[in-house]
C-alpha cells in the first residue's frame, strides 16, 4: 500500500519537529512548511494525502493556504488553532478545513484524527455512483456534487460526508454521537461541538429549514414537503 505523505504547516519549529516525529513513527511520510507561502508551494510540487495546518503563519494565515490549496486540488485539512473561538473554527470551515484541534493537543488525538480524515477519503472513494434526492437536494456520491434546486453547493469533503449521512434517512433524527462515529470515525463521543460546527457550516451554505436540531439529542435533514 502506498505510504501516505502528510504536509505539516506550523512555525514553530519544536511543535513541527513534534508532530512531524510523531507521525513518521506512525508510518506517514512528512514534509514541513514554516509559512504560509512556502506551504502553498509544497502542496503545489508534492501534493500530499492530508495537510496539518496552524491557523497563525507568518507571510499568509492557514485560512488563506487552505484557500488556495482547495483552489487546486481537494485535499483534508486539519487546522490547529491557539483559540477556541466557534467564530474561528466556522471561518476554518468555510474555506475548506475537515477539522481542527485546538491547541495545546495530544499527539495521540491528532494523529487519530489525521487518520479518520484518511479513512474517509477511501471510504468515498469506495461509494456507489447512486444519486440521492432528498426534496430540493441531489446528492452525486460518484461526483460528490450538491445541487439545491439545480444550483451547485460547494461543500468540503467532511460537510459532504455528514450531508450524505443526514440524506441517508430523510426525517430521522442522528444522535450527534452516532454523527462522530460514523462520519468522523471517533468512537469515544466526545468532541460533538465538532458536528455543531459542521451542521452550521452546512446550513451557511444550504439555506436555512433544510436541517432541524432536535435538542440534547442530534439533527434531521427535513426536506420540504
Amino acid at each position: 500500500m502506498k505510504q501516505r505523505r502528510v504536509l505539516v504547516v506550523e512555525d514553530e519549529p519544536t511543535i513541527a519537529e513534534s508532530v512531524g516525529a510523531r507521525l513518521r513513527a506512525e508510518g506517514y511520510e512528512v514534509e514541513l512548511a514554516g509559512d504560509g507561502p512556502s506551504a502553498v508551494d509544497a502542496a503545489r510540487r508534492r501534493p500530499p494525502d492530508a495537510i496539518v495546518l496552524d491557523v497563525m503563519l507568518p507571510g499568509f494565515d492557514g485560512l488563506e493556504v487552505c484557500r488556495r490549496v482547495q483552489a487546486d486540488r481537494p485535499v483534508p485539512v486539519l487546522m490547529l488553532t491557539a483559540r477556541d473561538s466557534e467564530t474561528d473554527h466556522l471561518v476554518g470551515l468555510g474555506v475548506g478545513a475537515d477539522d481542527y484541534l485546538t491547541k495545546p493537543f495530544s499527539m495521540r488525538v491528532l494523529c487519530a484524527r489525521v487518520q479518520a480524515l484518511l479513512r474517509r477519503v477511501d471510504r468515498a472513494a469506495q461509494t456507489s455512483d447512486e444519486i440521492l434526492s432528498v426534496g430540493e437536494l441531489a446528492i452525486n456520491r460518484a461526483q460528490r456534487r450538491v445541487t439545491r434546486s439545480g444550483a451547485e453547493v460547494h461543500l468540503t469533503p467532511t460537510e459532504f460526508d455528514l450531508l450524505t449521512r443526514l440524506a441517508e434517512r430523510p426525517r430521522a433524527v442522528l444522535r450527534r454521537e452516532q454523527l462522530l462515529e460514523e462520519v468522523w470515525g471517533w468512537a469515544n463521543g466526545s468532541g460533538t461541538r465538532t458536528v455543531d460546527s459542521h451542521v452550521k457550516a452546512l446550513r451557511r451554505k444550504l439555506g436555512p429549514g433544510l436541517i432541524r436540531t432536535v435538542h440534547g439529542v442530534g439533527y434531521a435533514l427535513e426536506p420540504a414537503p
